[in-house]
């Protein structure tokens, strides 16, 4: 075993002991007054959001998985990651500029912000998956693509549970839906909601809402970038 791969073993093995943790107090306090709120919420409207948060990310994907970098097998790890994390940095980039420009616009602006800013995370994720070699034309791809953006935007306690399914992810696939339509839409834009609503409420406020739109654009691309790195790891180390 070469140094660099000593590295990302320890990486992928601190990623996946923050993954497990239980959760904190506060995270179940916080998790639980969401779903209080979320219990208020009329369910014809979770329907219409769910209906457009699905459609939004079916209209990503369907574009995404075309127009993405050429899987190449024979790449080494190191060269590989070296691509990659060059691929994160444009994209958090680009991510952090869209939230300052959404951000300076006010309430209206903020909005637009929502479609943009998932386009940009879904492309990264597709960009990521070619250059570790896999075929993000292939269904199953795809599905684990949501899962590792349903990881990194939930609480911990989803965490718990989605780590484990992207850990055992070989045996997992063979008994996933026929259909993108069987997907768990609304446990997924709640999951999404809940974990964004904070972090980015405060982008459509007047004068801070530049600054806050970069910082947590910049942040939350990151911190996908991140785990869809340490995703993928999981599946070439095994």
């Amino acid at each position: 075993m070469d140094n660099y791969q000593h590295y990302i073993n320890a990486e992928l093995n601190s990623w996946l002991y923050q993954m497990k943790k239980p959760p904190s107090i506060g995270s179940k306090l916080t998790h639980g007054v969401q779903g209080k709120i979320n219990q208020w919420i009329p369910e014809k409207v979770h329907k219409v959001v769910t209906a457009a948060i699905e459609n939004m990310v079916k209209a990503v994907i369907s574009g995404s998985s075309w127009i993405v970098p050429r899987p190449d097998s024979d790449m080494p790890l190191k060269v590989r990651e070296l691509k990659v994390r060059s691929r994160i940095k444009w994209y958090r980039n680009t991510a952090s500029v869209e939230g300052a420009v959404t951000g300076a616009g006010g309430i209206l602006m903020g909005f637009a912000d929502f479609p943009a800013f998932l386009t940009i995370k879904m492309k990264m994720l597709f960009d990521i998956a070619a250059l570790y070699g896999f075929d993000t034309k292939d269904y199953q791809e795809r599905l684990f693509l949501l899962y590792v953006f349903q990881l990194s935007f939930s609480n911990q306690g989803r965490r718990n549970d989605l780590v484990g399914l992207l850990e055992n992810w070989d045996v997992y696939k063979e008994t996933l839906p026929k259909s993108m339509d069987e997907f768990d839409w609304k446990t997924f834009q709640l999951d999404y909601r809940d974990y964004i609503d904070l972090a980015k409420l405060a982008q459509l406020i007047p004068i801070i809402g530049a600054g806050v739109g970069a910082i947590a654009n910049y942040k939350l691309t990151e911190q996908l970038g991140r785990n869809a790195m340490n995703a993928f790891r999981l599946r070439i180390l095994n």
